[in-house]
C-alpha cells in the first residue's frame, strides 16, 4: 500500500514538472503602471485600431500616436503599448519591451519577414512572439526561455465615457 502511494506521488510530482515546462512568462519586465483613456467613441476611432490586424503604439516619452492628448493619469507601461485588433476583431495590448531584454528602449517591432501577420520580433536578441496567441513566444531566445509578452487589459464599446481603456 505505501508503495502503491509512493508510486502514485512520484507519477504525480512528474506531471506537475512536465506541465510547468509550457507555461509563459509574461510578467518579465516590471511593474509599471498603464492607463490609456478613450473618452469618446470619436477619440477610439482617431486613435484606436478599428479592424482586423490593425496595431497602434502608444509611448508616451515619444509623443506616440502623433497628436493624442495625454492626460496627466495616463501612462504607457515600461516599454510603451501596442494595441492590435487581432483577426476575429478582440481588442488585445501588450508592453512594447522584449521580455528577454527587458529594457524600456528595447521594443518589439512588427516582423515584415514572418510567414503571417501578428508576429512581432525584438531587434536586439531576435526572439519572435506571437500576438493573436496571447504574445506567446514563437522563436529565438524567448523562446527557449518560455518568455511572453506582458499583456494588458482593453476594455471598449462603453455607451458612457469612458468609451474604451487599456490598463494593467
Amino acid at each position: 500500500m505505501l508503495r502503491h502511494i509512493k508510486t502514485s506521488l512520484l507519477l504525480l510530482a512528474a506531471a506537475a514538472a512536465f506541465a510547468a515546462c509550457d507555461k509563459i512568462d509574461n510578467h518579465r519586465i516590471p511593474p509599471v503602471n498603464v492607463n490609456i483613456i478613450f473618452n469618446t467613441i470619436g477619440d477610439w476611432h482617431l486613435y484606436g485600431v478599428s479592424g482586423a490586424g490593425q496595431s497602434r503604439q502608444f509611448i508616451r516619452a515619444l509623443g506616440l500616436p502623433a497628436g493624442y492628448p495625454y492626460k496627466v493619469s495616463e501612462y504607457t507601461g515600461f516599454g510603451g503599448v501596442l494595441l492590435v485588433c487581432d483577426p476575429n476583431g478582440e481588442y488585445l495590448a501588450y508592453d512594447l519591451a522584449c521580455p528577454v531584454e527587458a529594457k524600456a528602449d528595447i521594443r518589439v517591432q512588427h516582423d515584415p519577414s514572418a510567414q503571417y501577420a501578428g508576429i512581432v520580433k525584438c531587434p536586439e536578441c531576435g526572439s519572435t512572439y506571437d500576438l493573436y496567441n496571447h504574445g506567446a513566444p514563437a522563436s529565438g531566445e524567448a523562446y527557449k526561455l518560455h518568455y511572453g509578452l506582458e499583456s494588458y487589459i482593453v476594455f471598449s464599446g462603453n455607451q458612457t465615457p469612458p468609451y474604451a481603456y487599456i490598463r494593467r
